[in-house]
């Protein structure tokens, strides 16, 4: 006769307390060998969030940091694209999962991975009733074994592109109460504006931790050819001042960057004397600083 839940006496024999202790000892082996961690978010998509992330981690790397990225976005992963590394085929060993390499050593893990063709969606399959928290659930575990069963090593940096929106925030939290700021990509569109704001507002409220700054992505257009910028839309710099909020700085438009992603191969690496990579260096010259600052406390 078959039994039910309540039939089973302790956790019935499965040992899950034991595993979820092991599980959590390892993630913070893992994460005690990583100097500092930072979390790439964005209230709403489409905003251009993975090319800042990629061309961050490209601009620490060249200045000689040992950099990982964990692309955050299990339903819609980009990175491994992104950082020409998506054949790459991952080594699993018994001390855990050895990431992809891309450009300059920078280790990456992705949802992309695992997946089998181009085509084929992350499927989250469990009860229907409760599908949406089963959904979170499983996201929720998946991100806690990219942290603690990936063989990141010792990293100076640690980048966690987050997906659009704000329902991974206690998530991060949970796994990372140690995250030394976030990073908050946006355009130049007041509905984008509106949207980020709330997030920086729910990111201070859950994360805790520091806002190093907004990046504001396609502010302008960059003529490939003559070389001059178009014209900065001035929202989002008058926006965070008068809200007190850093602005890291302003990315114009260039068809190039999108070439550049999907070649994979980062930006900076290809036209990083452009004004555009330029931009981008300050970019990362900010939040160069701002770790500077935070890690000599």
């Amino acid at each position: 006769m078959p039994k039910r839940y309540r039939d089973v006496k302790g956790d019935g024999g499965s040992n899950i307390a034991g595993q979820v202790v092991e599980q959590r000892q390892r993630l913070q082996a893992r994460m005690a060998q990583i100097r500092s961690k930072v979390a790439v978010m964005s209230g709403k998509g489409g905003v251009g969030k993975s090319t800042i992330t990629t061309n961050l981690a490209l601009f620490f790397a060249r200045e000689g940091f040992r950099v990982g990225v964990v692309d955050a976005d299990l339903n819609g992963p980009s990175l491994a694209r992104m950082f020409g590394v998506r054949r790459q085929p991952l080594r699993i060993e018994e001390q855990g999962v050895l990431p992809a390499e891309g450009p300059l050593g920078i280790r990456l893990i992705s949802m992309d991975f695992f997946l089998g063709s181009d085509e084929r969606p992350v499927v989250w399959e469990g009860p229907q009733a409760e599908s949406f928290l089963w959904r979170g659930t499983l996201e929720m575990q998946t991100l806690r074994e990219f942290l603690a069963d990936t063989q990141w090593g010792a990293l100076d940096l640690l980048l966690i592109d987050l997906p659009p929106g704000i329902d991974r925030f206690s998530t991060l939290r949970d796994l990372l109460p140690d995250l030394q700021g976030t990073v908050v990509v946006t355009i130049p569109s007041a509905v984008s504006h509106l949207v980020v704001l709330k997030a920086i507002t729910l990111a201070r409220e859950i994360l805790k931790a520091p806002l190093i700054g907004v990046v504001e992505n396609m502010s302008g257009y960059l003529c490939p050819t003559c070389q001059q910028e178009g014209p900065l839309f001035p929202s989002a710099r008058e926006t965070m001042a008068r809200l007190g909020i850093p602005l890291l700085g302003q990315i114009p438009f260039d068809p190039r960057l999108a070439e550049a992603a999907d070649q994979g191969i980062p930006y900076l690496l290809l036209h990083g004397d452009t004004p555009v990579g330029q931009a981008l260096g300050r970019v990362g010259e900010g939040v160069k600083s701002f770790l500077e600052e935070v890690n000599s406390v």
